[in-house]
């Protein structure tokens, strides 16, 4: 969490560059303040608290509120958006919320409002509550004396929240009516970028222009602020006119407003920065497995310190066994990079030095060396920092792609270590729409079980493989566990989208042996790592069905022992012509950055082409089924148009549940069809001959641009808007569906519409200023919804307009002549 608090506020520094600053116009877009929303957020969440009830709080139930009425505007949607990044089973979406508040505050020149941690999420909508600008002074101390705050209290939490930001017309017309103010803003101070007292001493002095207390708030008794500050004819304000005391008072009511929670929730005490700390510290076998390379930072604060007085700092460690059996177990660090944020300084000590697997590694010192000859001696507080061999996520054999999800993970088991591993996977998934609804993605998590591989020395292999869905994979986190013994919280986005191979692989040895037997000894037929993209579903026993837009009911076939059609020579494993009424077609590859088969997918140890063919069958008579990595089984109606074909040598992997039949390999396909298949969603019947049939029909559908979707025409690749929003404001949704056709349907009377990011769809009539045609390689990312349109990519539109708009207009004209010159 620490990390994170430093990721909101800006930090700057090796681990994080540039991130969002809060206090600024331009992030949320014209006319808003971005860390005045996140302070709003804060309270707003907090505000229906029952301080008799113990109900309600900081709790993130602010997500399930937001059509109340209540919450009105788009600040609390793109904040918990914003927020939602870093939410994992570690960050509670409410102490992300708190986290924010702090850093509004603070990035504006305010006081440093204490952190603490521990708040728990709503699972649903709260009680209404929120205070209202039509209501009475009554009404309002009534209110936050519910909330558990004094008349006193209330004065001062209202100040300090309206030192930032402002009013919009479009949430509130009868305050600031249309076409006033500053893009539909109208400031609650002078400074309303900056934490300062401003909002109380013009209101003293009578020149505030404030809109919740002077001008068309007033006639329709909508001047809020007014009749909280005079509610004790302005004696709290008076107070508050010191700029000391309006900060010191500012930095107690806000905490009290972070650490209003639910009963039954206990906080942290305030989260400071440690003086050292392990950054990124990470064991990878190296090739031979004969060495643990460890990598990482060492992070010291140096707050306090004068610039350049560490001359460099010493890491040593203990074996496993709790000594230093290969004689040498330490590592001498220099400054490699520094840091910077609110009130804090620090540099970074990289780490990378090798250890042998023979005697590896249980825990470290830190010793921090001074230019003046002294030393500082850090041993987390006299437990030394843990650093466990046991289990290890080998991130070099492991991959995800992102664009499905893909996910294959290798990790390390010492051979003395007798529970089998599984893997642990948190990731997010989105709720759907956003625009209106919850922009929270929904937390989830599963566990794998992982298959045994090669023995490398004292440690042998297990991997698995899962496809996590939703389009946030690169969010998730893996943990590893066997036992008491845990690799954990490792970022999926640190993974590649390849998985290499492991090389020179040792003989099976027990942990300080130098030869010999024992332990985990492999199976016969186990292998480390795939050298290709990632691989797909879940791990496990049971046949599952993971994702198919065909299924209509959830039936399954356990893994099959049906006799094959033709039956096995011999002498050894052989290619089959003919499964279960399918015909083979080829070794086929995956797509490029798709699945060949989207239909349905199913995973297990014991394998075979008949088991694969009856769940295909099973799960929507699907026109396709190939088997992949001896134990996954795809089933479609189409392939991807990128899969081709490959040599059958490529396909040299023995099935899980059956040595004499061939199940594909990484990233290949023993690909099957049904002779007469018409599979859903074709446009043409191929047909193909390969070393093992004379002929098959392939129903397949073509990747490519559209011309025209209903009643609009292409206009090109666009970039997002420079000039802060996005580049089509009027709507937006988004959609594990998304199809060029629905996002067409969804922005029906809209000028423009454009799908972005393969699932978000954006309508509107105007496009924000800095929105510019991109080349059409840019758009490659395929619709989650169809492999076969084009929905944009990152930052990148696939833009259509009206036609009876784009018949008129000479810039359409330009877009559409800068696509054909592209093209």
């Amino acid at each position: 969490m620490e990390e994170i608090v430093y990721q909101l506020q800006g930090f700057k520094g090796r681990v994080f560059n540039d991130v969002i600053t809060p206090c600024n116009n331009e992030a949320a877009g014209p006319g808003r303040v971005t860390a005045s929303e996140w302070l709003r957020v804060g309270f707003h969440d907090m505000a229906t608290h029952n301080r008799v009830f113990g109900t309600g709080g900081l709790d993130a139930s602010l997500q399930f509120e937001l059509t109340n009425g209540e919450n009105t505007g788009p600040g609390h949607n793109t904040t918990l958006r914003f927020l939602a990044n870093y939410y994992s089973s570690q960050s509670s979406m409410a102490d992300l919320i708190a986290a924010g508040v702090y850093a509004s505050v603070r990035s504006c020149g305010g006081p440093v409002v204490p952190l603490r941690l521990g708040r728990k999420d709503a699972t649903s909508s709260g009680s209404t509550g929120v205070p209202q600008p039509q209501n009475s002074a009554e009404t309002f101390r009534q209110q936050f004396d519910r909330m558990g705050f004094s008349t006193e209290e209330m004065i001062q939490v209202t100040a300090c929240g309206h030192t930032l930001g402002g009013v919009h017309s479009e949430e509130f017309p009868e305050i600031v009516p249309s076409g006033t103010g500053t893009n539909g803003q109208k400031p609650l101070d002078t400074t309303d970028a900056t934490f300062d007292n401003k909002v109380v001493t013009e209101y003293i002095s009578g020149t505030t222009q404030n809109p919740l207390v002077v001008g068309p708030a007033v006639a329709v008794n909508r001047h809020s602020d007014f009749k909280v500050y005079n509610i004790d004819g302005n004696a709290t304000m008076n107070g508050l006119t010191s700029a000391t005391t309006f900060r010191d008072v500012c930095k107690t009511v806000l905490q009290k407003m972070i650490d209003t929670v639910p009963s039954g929730v206990t906080l942290t005490d305030p989260i400071t920065p440690y003086a050292v700390k392990p950054v990124d510290m990470q064991l990878t076998l190296n090739s031979g497995g004969s060495s643990f390379l460890l990598s990482g930072y060492i992070r010291v604060r140096t707050t306090n310190r004068a610039s350049g007085a560490i001359k460099n700092i010493k890491m040593t460690w203990k074996d496993r066994n709790g000594g230093c059996a290969s004689g040498s177990c330490s590592y001498t660090a220099t400054v490699q990079g520094a840091g910077t944020g609110f009130d804090d300084t620090f540099e970074f000590f990289p780490i990378s030095t090798n250890i042998p697997t023979s005697s590896g590694i249980s825990s470290f010192t830190v010793t921090v060396n001074l230019n003046d000859g002294t030393s500082e001696s850090y041993d987390n507080n006299g437990n030394s920092y843990p650093l466990s061999d046991a289990i290890i996520l080998q991130k070099p054999q492991s991959c995800l792609l992102q664009s499905s999800g893909a996910l294959t993970v290798s990790a390390l088991v010492r051979n003395d270590i007798t529970a089998t591993p599984s893997l642990g996977i948190s990731y997010l998934t989105p709720r759907g729409v956003v625009r209106n609804g919850n922009p929270v993605p929904i937390l989830s998590s599963t566990t794998v079980a992982m298959t045994k591989g090669d023995c490398a020395g004292p440690y042998t292999f297990y991997s698995a493989s899962y496809t996590i869905a939703g389009g946030l994979s690169y969010a998730a986190k893996l943990s590893v566990t066997a036992g008491s013994n845990s690799d954990s919280f490792n970022k999926a986005s640190d993974l590649s989208g390849s998985c290499a191979t492991f090389s020179g692989t040792a003989s099976c040895t027990s942990p300080g042996d130098g030869g010999g037997g024992g332990g985990n000894e492999p199976d016969a037929s186990s292998t480390i790592a795939s050298s290709s993209a990632a691989g797909p579903s879940s791990t496990s026993s049971v046949v599952e069905v993971t994702s198919s837009s065909h299924i209509t009911s959830s039936t399954t076939v356990a893994p099959s022992s049906t006799t094959s059609s033709t039956t096995p020579t011999a002498t050894g494993p052989a290619r089959k012509p003919t499964v279960a009424g399918y015909t083979r077609l080829r070794c086929a590859t995956e797509g490029s950055g798709v699945r060949a088969l989207t239909g349905a997918s199913f995973a297990y140890d014991t394998m075979t082409l008949e088991s694969c063919a009856a769940n295909c069958t099973a799960a929507g008579n699907f026109a396709y089924f190939g088997v992949e990595y001896a134990r996954e089984c795809y089933c479609g109606n189409s392939l991807a148009a990128s899969s081709s074909e490959a040599p059958d040598s490529e396909c040299n992997m023995l099935c899980a549940g059956d040595a004499t039949e061939y199940c594909g390999a990484g990233n290949r396909l023993e690909l099957y069809a049904k002779p007469s298949s018409g599979g859903t969603g074709t446009t043409r019947t191929t047909t193909i001959t390969t070393s093992t049939t004379a002929s098959a029909a392939q129903p397949t559908a073509t990747l490519g641009r559209k011309d025209t979707v209903g009643d609009y025409v292409f206009v090109g690749c666009q970039t997002e808007a420079t000039e802060g929003g996005r580049a089509l404001e009027g709507k937006a949704w988004a959609d594990d569906g998304m199809t060029l056709e629905g996002c067409a349907e969804a922005c029906s009377g809209w000028e423009y519409f454009g799908v972005e990011y393969g699932r978000e769809c954006y309508c509107g009539n105007t496009l924000r200023g800095g929105s510019a045609p991109a080349p059409l390689a840019d758009c490659s990312f395929t619709c989650a919804g169809t492999p076969y349109e084009y929905c944009g990519a990152g930052n990148r539109l696939e833009l259509y307009r009206l036609a009876s708009a784009s018949s008129s207009s000479s810039k359409t004209r330009r877009f559409r002549l800068e696509r054909v010159r592209r093209l």
